[in-house]
């Protein structure tokens, strides 16, 4: 168990990497040879161009002026400059609603911080119970809990009040943040500029029919029922294995750029490969030949299988995105139910063109529960039996661990310095490490689901991200941890005293978590702004393969926030502060530190980096409600179980108020607050209509849209488009190939017709 040592020791050697990163950072910022690193989104955004164009050659790469280095922490303050309506317009809502949940733990923690250490600390320090004790290992620090406080203690209704206080001030700060960010929606969907998806719903489950094709039968369908809205549609095909087959013509390509960039350099040498695998086996030929006859027989594959997802009916899946001539037409599309059956002809709001996952388009829809069944259980068997291996990592990052596994260390880590960095760091380090692959794993399940959308992908991950960190991260540190240090104690005590152990060594574990903090929130929040791995990356490239300021910009990569991975992460300090609040605030002001350095990290980086593939409006921040909202209530539970067994019945009535009223707060928040994120007002998107005939008249909307969802493999393709029907697009009843007279030509192959053309 780490002492207040081990803590002294873990904080020097986290606040020491931070400051070594951050100057680092302030360093190689001002470097000419970076710039393209530290300000990608300005260079992506045209309005920034790179120092190295002018100066002498080595102002080309090293920055000269000593008055910038005076300076280096400037970006500090610029960072904070930007004011928020202004960031929205450079970086999106997405990004400045994120930057705001680290407002929010602000908010929450820094009262309740120096609230419970000027009153919850000298309470629990001055009540002396573990000193007394013989049976339970404890630290210092545990005196500062509520570990300390004896059994049936007056003492326990100030505990009492401050959780009341924190669940009430909380809820405050949650509504208010609520409100907020609902009218920011509000605004932002107002006065966001024309983008296709507002026009445009995707219609799923299309049922089969006989005598017509899925486009038709589309197109006839909402011509009925939509007459006066209806404008196109775009049916959707199977094209995975089409991008397939581009995505390796693609790769090989950018091969054969590099074989003759290689041969530009030195023409003497002509470059070779071997042809097994990976490129290490096989007999030796020359590269450019080998990637020029790939590349001439991937061309001839793709032009097949182009031509064959074109004229397979089989390709066609049973939806489409059918756009309509207003925003107002749209919504009501996309927020009713269209046929009388409710399993078919399901619309919902199309994603922005970027924000599509084309490879789960061609999912059939029956076959979406059926996934969604198989990855429910299987993130279920990974969550807990993930458990195993993380109580094993944990046992070996202690003293004892490393004593039972490697004895033949114990001299050497009995020594005091090395004993302190062992349980002041490598608990926090292990499990970080532990951690590294579970994103991309869930990732993986979310995308056999069968999500439609990268934002909903990246939901749907965070959501089992989130189930996961605080069963395995949170509750399997606290259950694993408490049984092997507390073994001992275990075996040598009656069982009506067991429940008392574990009573105490729940709050005897935030030792662990003020180091875990240490590690993730300080450290590595600061290893974030030096973006050490893009920097290596981007230099090889710049060195190997590139040759003209096109190559270099593709050899920029600004990444994005990681809303899949950094939300979870981000909640579980939410949930350590709120369930030890209470029970040991002196792990509050860790939290405190982290929030404001992540804040002002990630507005830097929001501001001069990342590039965000999509703009859901903040169709996120229902979920990052609840999820503090879960965290508030797991800290009202466990409060509650801890007051048990301390000899305090009476106050479990006035306990469980307190889950009641959280759960009907998020009640009243979700009635109150979330239709905003989930439909767009009749009324406002009656506005955005008319002001937009009023300013742009001849807006010509159908050639707007023409291509907007268009499988991005058939974008550069030429395809054969007929004549548009437009003398049907006022009939609001069509005749189809059930009536005895067709008046409805056959249409392309491609889609609708009536999307075919644009008009005149």
């Amino acid at each position: 168990m780490a002492t207040f040592v081990d803590i002294c020791v873990s904080a020097a050697i986290n606040i020491l990497s931070a400051f070594a990163f951050l100057l680092a950072f302030a360093v190689l910022r001002l470097q000419p040879a970076n710039d393209r690193v530290y300000f990608p989104k300005w260079y992506l955004n045209g309005l920034r161009s790179s120092p190295r164009h002018s100066g002498t050659f080595v102002t080309r790469f090293v920055n000269l002026d000593l008055k910038t280095y005076i300076r280096f922490l400037s970006w500090m303050s610029e960072a904070l400059r930007m004011p928020e309506l202004e960031l929205i317009d450079h970086a999106g809502l997405d990004s400045v609603v994120y930057l705001r949940i680290y407002v929010v733990g602000l908010k929450i923690f820094v009262p309740l911080s120096v609230l419970s250490i000027l009153v919850l600390v000298p309470t629990n320090w001055t009540s002396g119970t573990l000193d007394d004790s013989k049976i339970f290992t404890y630290s210092n620090i545990d005196k500062l809990s509520l570990a300390n406080v004896s059994s049936g203690s007056k003492r326990f209704w100030v505990h009492l009040v401050m959780c009341y206080i924190c669940t009430w001030w909380t809820c405050y700060v949650l509504f208010k943040e609520y409100e907020i960010i609902s009218a920011m929606r509000l605004r932002f969907l107002a006065s966001e500029k024309r983008r296709p998806d507002q026009f445009t719903v995707l219609v799923r489950n299309v049922p089969p029919d006989p005598d017509e094709s899925i486009s038709e039968h589309v197109e006839h369908f909402f011509c009925v029922n939509h007459p006066d809205h209806y404008l196109t549609h775009q049916v959707v095909y199977n094209a995975n294995q089409l991008a397939k087959i581009v995505s390796k013509k693609k790769s090989l390509q950018n091969s054969l750029d590099y074989c003759n960039i290689k041969l530009a350099r030195d023409p003497a040498k002509r470059p070779t490969k071997k042809k097994g695998f990976l490129g290490l086996f096989g007999d030796t030929v020359d590269a450019i030949d080998f990637y020029t006859e790939e590349i001439d027989a991937l061309s001839k594959e793709e032009a097949e299988a182009r031509q064959q997802v074109i004229t397979d009916p089989n390709a066609i899946m049973p939806a489409a995105f059918v756009s309509f001539k207003s925003r107002w037409g749209a919504a009501v599309c996309a927020q009713t139910q269209q046929s009388s059956n409710p399993t078919i002809w399901l619309t919902e709001w199309a994603p922005e063109p970027r924000d599509v996952y084309w490879n789960n388009l061609a999912i059939p829809f029956v076959e979406l529960a059926v996934r969604r069944l198989i990855i429910s259980v299987a993130v279920f068997f990974l969550t807990f039996f993930f458990m195993i291996p993380i109580a094993f990592v944990q046992s070996l990052a202690s003293i004892e661990g490393i004593e039972k596994v490697f004895p033949f260390l114990k001299p050497i880590i009995k020594q005091k310095a090395i004993k302190s960095v062992v349980q002041g760091v490598l608990p926090g380090i292990a499990l970080k490490i532990f951690l590294i692959i579970l994103p991309s794993i869930l990732m993986t399940m979310s995308r056999i689901e069968g999500h439609i959308s990268l934002s909903a992908l990246e939901r749907r991950c965070a959501a089992k991200y989130y189930v996961f960190v605080m069963v395995n991260v949170f509750l399997g540190s606290i259950i694993t941890g408490s049984a092997f240090e507390q073994l001992n104690q275990f075996m040598n005590q009656s069982a009506n005293e067991i429940p008392r152990t574990i009573g105490v060594a729940v709050p005897m574990k935030a030792t662990f978590f003020i180091t875990y903090i240490m590690v993730d929130g300080w450290a590595g929040i600061a290893m974030e702004v030096l973006r050490l791995k893009p920097l290596v990356i981007y230099h090889l490239k710049n060195t190997l393969i590139v040759r003209t300021e096109k190559d270099r910009e593709e050899a920029m990569n600004p990444g994005n926030l990681g809303f899949a991975i950094s939300e979870p992460r981000l909640q579980l300090y939410f949930l350590l502060g709120l369930v030890y609040a209470v029970i040991t605030p002196i792990l509050l002001p860790f939290i405190v530190v982290f929030f404001g350095l992540a804040y002002l990290v990630f507005r830097h980086q929001v501001i001069n980096v990342y590039n965000q593939e999509y703009e859901s409006g903040a169709a996120f921040w229902p979920d990052v409600h609840l999820r503090i909202i879960i965290g508030l209530i797991i800290s009202q539970l466990l409060f509650m179980g801890l007051m048990s067994t301390k000899g305090t019945s009476q106050s479990t009535p006035l306990l469980i108020v307190l889950p009641v009223v959280t759960i009907w707060f998020h009640i009243y928040c979700k009635n109150r607050f979330e239709a905003a994120f989930v439909k767009f007002p009749l009324q406002e998107a009656m506005v955005k209509d008319t002001v937009e005939r009023a300013v742009e008249p001849n807006l010509n909307l159908k050639r707007y849209l023409h291509y907007a969802y268009i499988h991005p493999v058939f974008k550069d393709d030429d395809w054969d488009r007929p004549v548009a029907l437009c003398d049907e697009e006022m009939n609001p009843l069509v005749p189809t190939l059930r009536t005895s007279q067709r008046t409805t030509p056959v249409l392309s192959k491609v889609g609708s017709r009536l999307a075919s053309e644009p008009e005149p």
